[in-house]
């Protein structure tokens, strides 16, 4: 029986890929191409560049606190406890780049996924719709395939589907005119 099933499963799937009912979607080109992508890359790129910038700012002291801590003169005329202060400032200072790098991974990761998240489910809705207007029995994310024709890749198709849903979400609730 079991043999039976998974020979019965495997001549529907066949006959369906050689109908041709299916469409073959780049995912990647949705994420770079369509207007939500570029939104949530504009998003990401002005996140990385703010951690960015805090962690420079703390390397840069860094970097003048160790000049200071190497400079043998500018150590010798410093009080035991300037130097202390000194020598305590920079460890804080080490120990808060050590956070901030961490935090960098960590937020740029969440970040990366969240994108992911919301342009695959956008592009998921975009790609049902384009099936269901071109008849297609499934969408196939490219990736999942070796090798297809390049006829049945509705990329363009789900882009646009993805802008058009886009602009309808970005425009502004209008009130009605008071009656």
């Amino acid at each position: 029986m079991k043999i039976f099933t998974k020979t019965l499963c495997m001549s529907v799937l066949t006959s369906l890929l050689v109908a041709g009912e299916y469409g073959i979607v780049n995912f990647a080109t949705c994420l770079a191409e369509s207007k939500k992508g570029k939104q949530e890359q504009v998003s990401f790129d002005a996140l990385k560049k703010q951690i960015t910038s805090m962690m420079e700012e703390t390397e840069k002291q860094l970097n003048e606190l160790s000049q200071k801590l190497n400079d043998s003169e500018y150590m010798d005329g410093l009080s035991p406890e300037a130097e202390n202060e000194l020598k305590n400032k920079f460890g804080m200072l080490s120990e808060e780049m050590n956070r901030y790098q961490g935090q960098y991974y960590q937020v740029m990761q969440q970040a990366n996924m969240r994108i992911m998240q919301q342009v695959g489910q956008e592009a998921s809705v975009a790609a049902e719709k384009v099936a269901k207007d071109k008849k297609l029995f499934m969408v196939i994310n490219k990736d999942a395939c070796f090798y297809y024709s390049a006829d049945f890749d509705i990329t363009q198709a789900v882009i646009a589907e993805m802008d058009k849903r886009f602009e309808v979400a970005s425009k502004p609730a209008t009130s009605e005119p008071a009656k």
